[in-house]
């Protein structure tokens, strides 16, 4: 029993700590619709941060305020260097062996279609 109320709480924590994060990003993209160049945050948005402050731990993690275009940018960024570091300098296929080289020809000689 106390199993399942420790795995029931769990979830709902998760759950609520998912649901305030998702509110910091719709706030943040509100900001950042409003703004022309710095964004500038309002009464209200002040208030939204203090509220958050006190319902969550770690919200400063979520208070970066960036474009969609820049996000877009880092993961870019990111697959670059990932394929880079993946490369190794490699270029082409792999080589086939001999072995199966030779099997390859010898079932297309015998399988014509």
């Amino acid at each position: 029993m106390v199993l399942l109320w420790i795995a029931l709480r769990s979830l709902i924590s998760e759950r609520a700590t998912l649901v305030l994060e998702n509110l910091a990003l719709r706030q943040q993209l509100l900001v950042l619709r409003r703004s022309v160049r710095r964004p500038q945050l309002s009464r209200r948005d002040l208030l939204f941060w203090t509220v958050l402050s006190r319902c969550r731990t770690g919200w400063q993690k979520v208070l970066l305020i960036v474009s969609p275009e820049t996000v877009v940018r880092w993961h870019r960024q990111g697959f670059r260097l990932y394929w880079r570091w993946k490369w190794h300098g490699r270029p082409g296929r792999p080589a086939i062996s001999a072995d199966i080289r030779r099997l390859i020809r010898h079932m297309a000689r015998e399988n014509v279609t």
